[in-house]
């Protein structure tokens, strides 16, 4: 399938026209429909006529005096129905390319198929006269099937799947577009009675009474059904549960009912179905007659609407359409005026037909366009719907909302509900869709691994875990990436830095979305190197100095933001005195004047910025005394931390570096890692409400490291 053009367009509601009127005049009312508001005749010049999800398309003239196709909506209970928009050219062009046309009443009519999800196809002509298929997914996009004959038939279409007859010899084909996936379903076989229900065709076999069920998609047959019809089926038309079949317009005719395993019968005639009903044109009374089976067994005809014989056998599509994905059903009267009949059978509960999904991973970053993750999902009838994406620790950072058709779409460019970008790592999404009328929820659920995002609390990499930093008396600087187990694999090493280089994971002090690595050289001066997401870093790489004299200090730590100004804040502690400083980060990656906010705390042998291990949303400190004791210190939110609070007592004493990691485990909770004086490596995992549970060694023989950070 050629593609032209792209793009969705809304319908638009321009004027909505709504009476409440009595039984149309010459029907017999049904009981559940009785004293029904229908909407008020819509003056037309209608030429043809297709009905799909809540959507009537008629071809007209538009006030400039030229024929388009034109889209309304109506209503689920068709108490109303809007005003139209003007789709795509319906007249002649300048060359002679024009849409095909079939005898009507009205003398000639453009046979219009709504595929349900607001997409109709027509049949088009060239100048040379030349068919193909035309599918419009809105006003200005466009879908041409590549197949070019003089005689062209649109079997079905439905969603995102067609059913087309045509070419010489004649052949059937079978065809999909998918909006966000590629795929090849295309199909070429000998013409027999078919119909499409979302990834299922439903093909008349030799068989007498045989009909065969093909996924689309994985291009296997998948159920065998023996319908019981007298002969070789000559029309089918599938509609969830049931699935009409005729041996003619003349001949027996039957509703395959897939729950019960078995055929309803049902009056001949040119029919069309819908969720649990049948609609046939009764000529020689002159009335639209509905057959009620949605109880799997059929219940006496009754009128439901008064249209004249006509000189056209066969109307369907011209003058009359049922929308087989909700309860109404549209017709055309003398005068053009388009009405539209509630069926009064209650529909099935809700579906999904079919489902267009990305793939489980988005990486933000992407230049060669894969920055939005792009999924829709084609349902049985009219629905809204609600999209939730959560991230690692469960908590809601995007909810999308739509509805009014068939269809659920979302696009996600990775940002939270405030406009910010979600974090890198793994998040879970789920989709909940209910009916405009009738009964059921559909939903679904799955992953999307997310890259290119904010980093994490001490991530230096791009997956938001956690990241440890250590040197080695070589000089060799080590980015060890935090894996969701809760240990370490994979690294990252540059050489050549000077011993007595302390380094410090930072966060991200610019709009890359790659946190920085702050390094104090030997000598005291403070660098900040920019983001190299996970690559190695040396002492040339691209940095910028930040000053010296930052040798007085014995702690340096990253808290995150420490002062709610979304920027990340350094803690120190000068070494001569114990007292503690807090640097707030500014709008050029740098730092303020230190500010004092703690004093004589020499006592504590280690300090360490954890992030928010309390659940409050504000940054919090740890502390390890040299008797072992470990205590913590919560952020305020303005710079400065509460009062301390013991978390464990005589906890590890043999302990000589304790880093608040961050999360390291993929729970969305800071952890905590130790190495004692063996050189063995533990993780404690944070609790999210300010403590820890008990270790895990995870590695051992990092005695090697000289600094571990």
């Amino acid at each position: 399938m050629a593609r032209y053009a792209r793009g969705r367009t809304a319908v638009t509601s321009l004027a909505v026209l709504a009476a409440t009127v009595g039984v149309l005049p010459g029907a017999q009312a049904a009981p559940v429909a009785a004293g029904a508001a229908v909407a008020a005749p819509v003056p037309t010049t209608g030429r043809g006529l297709g009905f799909a999800g809540g959507l009537l398309h008629t071809v007209e003239r538009a006030p400039n005096g030229d024929p388009y196709i034109t889209q309304r909506q109506v209503t689920a209970d068709a108490s109303a129905v809007a005003g139209p928009s003007y789709m795509n050219y319906a007249g002649e062009y300048a060359g002679g390319a024009h849409l095909k046309s079939v005898p009507c009443d009205a003398g000639s009519c453009v046979r219009i198929t709504a595929a349900g999800n607001g997409h109709y196809g027509v049949i088009a002509v060239s100048g040379q006269g030349t068919e193909s298929l035309q599918v419009w997914t809105g006003k200005n996009s466009l879908l041409v099937d590549e197949l070019e004959s003089s005689d062209l038939e649109l079997v079905d279409l439905t969603g995102s799947y067609y059913v087309l007859n045509g070419g010489s010899p004649a052949a059937q084909y079978v065809d999909g577009r998918l909006d966000y996936r590629s795929s090849d379903v295309r199909m070429t076989r000998s013409v027999r009675a078919a119909g499409i229900w979302g990834t299922r065709l439903w093909s008349a076999s030799s068989t007498a009474g045989a009909l065969t069920v093909l996924d689309v998609v994985q291009k296997k047959t998948v159920e065998t059904v023996a319908t019981g019809a007298p002969c070789v089926i000559r029309e089918v038309r599938p509609v969830g549960r049931w699935v009409y079949w005729n041996c003619g317009t003349s001949g027996a005719a039957g509703v395959w009912d897939r729950t019960a395993r078995k055929s309803v019968t049902v009056p001949s005639g040119p029919a069309l179905v819908g969720d649990g009903y049948l609609v046939r044109h009764d000529r020689t009374a002159g009335k639209l007659v509905l057959t009620d089976f949605h109880t799997g067994a059929a219940a006496a005809p009754r009128v439901i609407a008064d249209l004249p014989a006509g000189k056209t056998a066969d109307q369907r599509g011209l003058t009359w359409a049922v929308d087989r994905f909700g309860g109404d059903i549209a017709y055309l009267d003398a005068s053009h005026a388009a009405h539209v009949v509630p069926s009064g059978v209650p529909t099935r509960p809700l579906e999904r037909l079919s489902a267009d999904q990305d793939d489980t991973y988005l990486d933000i970053k992407d230049s060669g366009g894969g920055q939005v993750w792009s999924s829709s999902w084609q349902l049985s009838k009219p629905a809204t719907w609600t999209f939730t994406v959560k991230d690692g620790s469960g908590r809601t950072v995007r909810t999308m909302k739509g509805g009014g058709g068939t269809v659920a779409a979302v696009v996600w460019d990775g940002r939270t509900d405030t406009g910010a970008y979600t974090y890198s790592a793994d998040h879970t999404w789920s989709l909940t869709a209910t009916p405009r009328e009738g009964s059921g929820t559909y939903t679904t659920q799955g992953t999307i691994g997310v890259s290119g995002g904010r980093h994490g609390f001490h991530d230096q990499a791009y997956a938001a875990l956690g990241d440890l930093v250590t040197l080695n008396s070589s000089g060799t600087l080590t980015q060890h990436f935090g894996q969701k187990g809760g240990v370490f694999s994979g690294k990252s090493s540059g050489a050549g830095w000077p011993a007595g280089s302390t380094a410090l994971p930072f966060a991200d002090t610019g709009s890359d979305r790659c946190a920085e690595l702050l390094v104090r050289m030997a000598g005291g001066e403070l660098r900040r190197y920019s983001g190299r997401c996970g690559r190695a870093y040396t002492p040339s790489s691209s940095h910028v100095s930040l000053g010296t004299g930052w040798q007085v200090y014995d702690v340096m730590t990253s808290t995150g933001d420490l002062n709610g100004d979304n920027r990340p804040d350094l803690v120190t502690r000068q070494k001569s005195t114990g007292d503690v400083y807090f640097h707030a980060g500014t709008a050029d990656g740098k730092f303020a004047a230190r500010l004092k906010i703690g004093s004589a705390l020499g006592k504590y042998a280690r300090m360490t910025g954890v992030g928010d291990i309390t659940g409050d949303g504000r940054a919090d400190l740890l502390a390890h005394d040299r008797d072992g004791g470990l205590w913590r210190y919560n952020g305020l939110g303005t710079g400065r931390f509460a009062g301390r609070a013991l978390v464990a007592s005589d906890w590890g004493r043999s302990y000589d570096v304790v880093v608040g990691v961050g999360d390291i485990t993929g729970d969305g909770r800071p952890d905590l890692v130790e190495r004692d004086t063996s050189g063995r490596l533990f993780r404690n995992n944070g609790n999210g409400k300010g403590a820890f549970g008990s270790r895990t060694q995870i590695a051992s023989g990092w005695h090697v490291y000289k600094g571990v950070f």
